[in-house]
């Protein structure tokens, strides 16, 4: 007698707990993928913006044209774009006010650049922990379901005379589903976590040194008190 080892008939052959883990890591795999997808649109949106500002930033144009461009823009500043104009609108409020030194004006301009670049990177992190953590924990989930089949598998055994492999065989093979289910969860929110965590600090370390060198030009903005000039050309005024 022939016995049906198909993938589809262990499933709905399992027990309700091995059931219950399989759902949980199909949901858990279908979750990390729209995830997946949804960060790959997001950054590869931030890369092009951080491109396109870098472009504008360095072309030697006015940056009070800039930023005007941005300030009037229906769209929210992006990424780079957003801590400059947070940094600049920042820097041209306080030089309004009067006794403030060139320190102060660039500590400020500084801090609101900073503040600009947290929820930037806030945004980029959004949901990476949640594949970090369907990474390292479908495997022991997978392991659990795997586990407990077998354990079902040899209790059913139990008030058996004689054990042959047809009878082992499908408890055995469905348990193991559990286990190869949380593999196919796991390797991918892996293998992408990795790919966008690296994508993210590369992202943190360019808006680092935007800050810096804007915070150059504005501090010899302020000391000069005078329209500042680019390395490339082009003034603030």
């Amino acid at each position: 007698m022939s016995t049906d080892l198909s993938i589809l008939t262990l499933v709905m052959q399992a027990s309700p707990v091995v059931k219950a883990v399989l759902i949980a890591l199909l949901l858990a795999s279908i979750a990390s993928w729209a995830v997946i997808i949804e960060k790959a649109r997001s950054l590869k949106q931030s890369v092009g913006a951080a491109n396109s500002f870098e472009a504008s930033f360095w072309s030697g144009g006015d940056l009070t044209s800039l930023y005007r461009d941005i300030a009037k823009s229906d769209k929210a500043p992006l990424g780079m774009a957003g801590i400059f104009e947070a940094g600049y609108r920042e820097f041209g409020r306080l030089k309004q006010e009067s006794g403030l030194g060139a320190p102060e004006l660039v500590e400020g301009a500084r801090r609101a650049m900073q503040v600009s670049r947290m929820r930037e990177l806030d945004s980029l992190e959004h949901n990476l922990a949640f594949l970090a953590t369907v990474g390292s924990t479908s495997p022991y989930v997978g392991l659990f379901g795997t586990v407990w089949g077998i354990m079902s598998s040899f209790i059913a055994l139990g008030g058996v005379q004689t054990a042959t492999i047809s009878m082992v065989a499908p408890g055995i093979a469905e348990a193991l589903i559990a286990t190869a289910m949380g593999l196919f969860a796991a390797i991918p929110a892996v293998i992408f976590y990795n790919r966008y965590a690296d994508r993210v600090d590369r992202l943190e370390v360019r808006y680092d040194a935007f800050m810096e060198e804007l915070a150059a030009i504005l501090q010899r903005s302020a000391v000069r008190r005078e329209p500042v000039r680019r390395e490339a050309g082009g003034s603030l005024s």
